[in-house]
């Protein structure tokens, strides 16, 4: 048997099953479609639910893929054992009601044996308890005799996701040989150690499941099988763990490389190793599907993934930042079958490089809060940190549980871990909470979706606003009907439409729908599953019934405006790669008929003359009235006329290619103006930071701006009238009033000390001393808190060695501040801490470190009774 490499047995499976008709078809992104029950897509099939259920029609019955997929559930595990990762390749051959198991088995057997060249004698398939007929085609048409054919219950050979679609699975093990087992008499397949490992998953879903445990034979029975290509590599290449496998292995020697150091030499460094060699992969493959480090979601997800890695790169001792070298080695090693990885490379460094980076300096943050945490500790006398505290440190600052306690049991401190865990499981219930309910297919459960599958729409209205044709479906909020009348909230279906469907960020069109007595308003449109358009609005005038031949008009001016911030969002990003670079990626847009938002990637504010560039820019374009033209082209004819393509967005083979001159070429399926001079003018009216990374423009063009400089001129004019000025003196009027504030500032500042310094009187009559300890507490008259703090600062220079508190009563609100020298503090003096205890006096709290501490209060009548507390909490606190 020859030791195939990764790329080359993805290669031959998917070969193979295009040569039994199958549609081979690339990977789906990482990020779910129309799928809330999924944050990150885990196996061949999660992308293809819409083909198993029928609700949209698959390009071809027979499908074939290998698709990238992420599993967080053991990241605990990566690492410390060989056979968990987070990301995996998974091959895949699928059936919507097509072939079923003869074929589904004949094949999976053909490919290993007669592709691959697995020997037969070592490979033991495995059926549900119940389902003979499987056994029958594996003993009688397969020829595999009786006793190696193994039967497993419902737990290890059915599968079923909950309400909807089920079946029995078949499984096909490799018998890797003794040195691979746990030597115990009865080892055989389905035992726990690493000799039998499966390497095929045939699932037959024949059944759907009501949710209840009552099982119903299906109409369109379909073949979901799927197969580990790391897996696969492992017992062809006849090695010990994933990673040992050709790609894995390179990027292994990689990590080894910049640590100095060899792998399976240190039991504690290999944990590193293999952590840092799996996450590099799921993370380079996360950011080239366009998800960005973030505090929630499957942001959090890549976020957690880059620190761990970054972390234990730290604890192996590699210098500086590493992880973008790295993920040279993933990209080299998958770009075969996954291109996307080289298109998308700068972008990948720089979001890995800006993340180290982040976390480089969180990562003493994190430190000096938790060297703060350990003061109070000891302040308290306490030896356990309480796992909110340890909770807190791994929530915000990606300190890993061990991490923490490692730090602290080298100073004698230990952790509340089961307080930990709780923090962690409330985090988890409430992410659960939050999660959107969903039906099998993972969105919404909407009325849309009784409609017919086969039902669909076609978009006319590149170049027509008005068209007649033929309603194909109608529905209410809650259910398909035949007809809507008068005053109905309805959606209309119709064969062919003018109507464009929010997407790509571009608003849908408004407008209306008539016959000769029956009138109804569009308020939006939108786009469902299987192509289908949908007119959302009511019905203002008479009746509408399926069947019946409209005239849909859409709103022109709405349309023409939406026109030109849409032509405006595509000057805008070859204006910003201009301006910024390159590493600018479109990572969202919204175009209505008022404005336009541009989503970006760039790693810090734009300054006021790069915004100003980029403006220019386009309205130099909008000048030079270029003409727009699309044209229909194949995916890779597109690619080579270097038109931008959408992060994370599957193209179909032909694309529609939108070109501004030489200016502009992007993919787009989207309405535009017919030349740039259209858009008239555009200004920016706000860029600012909406997610790490990720940056945000708001824009006008034509109308817009025009009404924005006219509001401008009108808030200019109010201005002068209020500073009884021409608009031309404003700014010389504005100078001359903040002179005059600053002055007038500094001279009641000035009032205000001495009023304190008043207040003061004979103070350092009052200093008296607690065990040795100097200790001035006071009451004072109208001093706010920065006063308080000043005058804590005078006193406790005069004061020398000790502890001074001082109380005000200010606006019917009470002021504490206390403030120790070095000296009282070795004796056991803690400002905070006395604070604390007074403030409760006077209804209020606060607290601090142990040199200075402040706080608030709602009593002033209880001022004297706080002052009067002071000395006996000071002697409580001194050793």
């Amino acid at each position: 048997m020859k030791a195939y490499g990764v790329n080359e047995l993805r290669k031959m499976f998917l070969e193979f099953f295009e040569s039994k008709g199958h549609l081979a078809m690339k990977s789906f992104s990482l990020v779910p479609h129309n799928d809330n029950s999924l944050l990150i897509i885990n196996s061949g099939m999660a992308p293809l639910k819409p083909y198993f259920t029928g609700a949209e029609k698959p390009p071809r019955t027979r499908v074939t893929t290998c698709q990238k997929c992420i599993r967080t559930g053991d990241i605990e595990n990566v690492g410390k054992t060989a056979r968990h990762g987070t990301f995996f390749e998974m091959l895949g051959n699928f059936s919507f009601g097509d072939y079923f198991k003869h074929e589904a088995i004949a094949w999976s057997w053909e490919f290993l044996t007669q592709v691959v060249g697995l020997d037969p004698e070592r490979l033991y398939p495995s059926i549900y308890e119940n389902d003979e007929e499987a056994f029958e085609i594996w003993n009688k048409e397969i020829g595999i005799a009786p006793e190696r054919i193994f039967r497993f219950g419902k737990e290890d050979n059915f599968w079923e996701h909950g309400a909807g679609p089920c079946g029995p699975c078949s499984e096909i093990y490799y018998d890797r040989g003794e040195k691979y087992g746990c030597g115990k008499p009865g080892c055989t397949v389905g035992c726990e150690c690493d000799r039998y490992m499966e390497v095929w998953n045939n699932v037959f879903t024949q059944f759907e499941n009501d949710g209840k445990g009552n099982y119903s034979e299906l109409k369109q029975k379909n073949i979901d099988t799927g197969m580990g290509l790391e897996r696969l590599a492992v017992v062809v290449q006849d090695v010990d763990s994933i990673f040992d496998v050709d790609t894995l292995q390179a990027l292994r020697n990689k990590v080894c490389e910049f640590a100095n150091i060899k792998y399976q030499q240190d039991d504690a460094k290999d944990v590193s190793i293999r952590l840092i060699t799996d996450h590099i992969r799921s993370a380079t493959f996360m950011i080239s599907d366009g998800i960005m480090p973030s505090n929630e979601g499957r942001g959090y997800v890549l976020r957690r993934l880059i620190r761990r890695a970054a972390r234990h790169g730290k604890m192996l001792g590699i210098e500086g930042n590493f992880l973008s070298r790295l993920s040279e080695t993933v990209i080299e090693g998958s770009k075969d079958g996954y291109p996307e990885l080289e298109e998308k490379k700068e972008f990948i460094f720089n979001v890995l490089t800006k993340e180290e980076e982040k976390f480089g300096k969180t990562i003493d943050q994190g430190l000096d809060i938790l060297n703060g945490m350990e003061e109070e500790m000891k302040g308290k006398g306490e030896k356990v940190l309480s796992g909110a505290n340890a909770f807190m440190l791994y929530d915000t600052y990606g300190f890993p549980l061990d991490l923490t306690k490692e730090i602290l049991e080298e100073k004698g401190y230990s952790i509340d871990e089961d307080g930990f865990k709780a923090a962690m499981e409330e985090q988890r219930v409430k992410a659960r909470t939050s999660r959107k309910v969903s039906n099998y297919m993972g969105k919404d459960a909407t009325v849309y979706d009784e409609i017919d599958p086969s039902i669909t729409s076609e978009f006319v209205g590149y170049d027509k606003l008005s068209y007649e044709s033929d309603i194909t479906v109608l529905t209410t909020e809650t259910e398909v009907v035949n007809a809507i009348s008068d005053g109905d909230k309805a959606t209309i279906f119709v064969e062919q439409t003018p109507f464009y469907a929010t997407m790509g960020g571009q608003e849908g069109d408004t407008g209306v729908i008539r016959t000769a007595d029956a009138e109804f308003k569009v308020e939006e449109t939108i786009k469902l599953l299987g192509g289908k358009i949908g007119h959302v609005g009511y019905v203002t005038k008479g009746m509408f019934k399926i069947g019946d031949k409209v005239t849909l008009e859409v709103a022109p001016e709405e349309r023409a405006d939406t026109c030109k911030n849409h032509s405006a969002t595509h000057l805008l990003q070859k204006a910003l790669k201009t301006v910024l670079g390159n590493h600018v990626e479109q990572k969202g847009s919204l175009v209505t008929p008022d404005r336009l938002r541009f989503d970006f990637t760039h790693f810090e504010a734009m300054t006021a003359e790069e915004i100003a560039k980029t403006e220019a820019l386009v309205n130099k374009e909008i000048q030079a009235n270029l003409p727009v033209v699309t044209k229909i082209m194949n995916i890779d004819e597109a690619k080579k006329t270097g038109a931008m393509a959408l992060f994370g967005e599957k193209y179909s083979e032909n694309v529609r290619v939108v070109s501004m001159g030489d200016f502009s070429i992007e993919l787009c399926g989207g309405t535009h103006v017919a030349n740039t001079g259209e858009i008239q003018a555009f200004k920016i009216v706000s860029e600012a930071g909406v997610a790490s990374g990720v940056r945000r423009i708001e824009a006008l063009t034509g109308q817009g701006v025009f009404a924005y400089y006219r509001n401008v001129e009108e808030q200019l004019a109010k201005a002068a009238a209020l500073l009884k000025a021409g608009t031309h003196e404003v700014c010389d009027k504005i100078e001359h009033l903040q002179a005059e504030v600053k002055s007038l500032h500094s001279e009641n500042e000035a009032l205000k000390s001495k009023m304190a310094q008043g207040a003061l009187g004979n103070i350092m009559d009052k200093v008296t001393e607690v065990k040795g300890v100097k200790l001035l507490a006071a009451a004072l008259e109208g001093v706010d808190m920065n006063g308080l703090r000043d005058l804590g600062d005078q006193l406790k220079e005069k004061l020398g060695e000790g502890v001074v508190v001082l109380a005000s009563a200010n606006d019917g609100k009470v002021c504490l501040m206390a403030t120790a020298t070095d000296g009282a503090m070795k004796q056991g003096a803690h400002a905070g801490n006395l604070v604390k205890g007074i403030a409760q006096i006077v209804g209020g709290g606060g607290g601090g470190r142990p040199n200075m501490a402040q706080a608030g209060g709602k009593n002033p009548d209880k001022i004297p009774e706080a002052i009067a507390a002071v000395a006996g909490i000071l002697e409580d606190q001194i050793k």
